[in-house]
């Protein structure tokens, strides 16, 4: 299957340029795996990631489920010196050590300023809000990033106001690309960019619907090409 272009056919011109500069450091691996080049190089929700990639400063984990918290792909990028941070049921799943984090606070890692927020469904089963799964908000090269892990949109989204937001569009287990759309003009970043689709569930389509959703809204979308 071709994979879909790296920037959106909505992020054109100026501002598209601009959104492209933002996401140049981010690597996206399918699901909700992504690798931000740094320094430190930061990986989120590390899951099949390839051979070869350069090794983690930071390892956040969103959640404990299998296509978020994957000790074998953990192991992959993971030294002697790479701090890996991750809410507590998650933690247990993992080598120590780990720094465990709950929803709404903030720590500072190899000088970098990680804020959680919340990350729950409303009215599915899946992701209950007493599990304390979390999203990150952090920043890195002067560049502010908000993965979402898997959630629905929720009133924590609200303002938010990130360069970059990494929002889950494939439904059934998290936000559809409509309700995703609806976050990113609740979260204002500059720029979206889908994930949680095209692999375990949702389709290539549901990033490029998520785009299309967008027009706009003065939010450019940047959906990148699976690495």
């Amino acid at each position: 299957m071709k994979p879909l272009a790296v920037v959106a056919l909505f992020a054109l011109g100026a501002a598209g340029a601009a959104a492209a500069d933002l996401t140049a450091g981010l690597h996206w691996f399918g699901q909700s795996a992504f690798r931000i080049d740094g320094p430190p190089v930061i990986y989120l929700d590390p899951f099949r990631l390839p051979d070869g990639l350069p090794q983690a400063g930071i390892i956040l984990i969103t959640h404990a489920h299998f296509d978020h918290c994957s000790p074998a792909d953990v192991a992959k990028v993971r030294t002697a010196t790479t701090v890996v941070v991750a809410p507590r049921e998650a933690a247990a799943k993992l080598p120590p050590p780990v720094e465990v984090i709950v929803p709404g606070e903030t720590k500072t890692v190899m000088g970098v300023t990680i804020r959680t927020v919340p990350a729950y469904n409303i009215g599915k089963p899946y992701h209950p809000q007493q599990a304390g799964n979390v999203g990150y908000l952090v920043t890195v090269g002067g560049v502010t990033y908000y993965h979402a892990g898997d959630t629905d949109l929720i009133p924590e989204m609200a303002g938010l106001r990130p360069d970059v937001a990494l929002l889950p569009v494939g439904g059934t287990y998290t936000m559809d690309a409509a309700e995703a759309a609806r976050a990113a003009r609740a979260i204002k970043p500059k720029v979206a960019v889908p994930m949680h689709y095209g692999s375990l569930v949702g389709a290539e389509a549901d990033g490029r619907r998520f785009a299309a959703l967008l027009a706009g809204s003065g939010i450019e979308v940047v959906v990148k090409a699976k690495e």
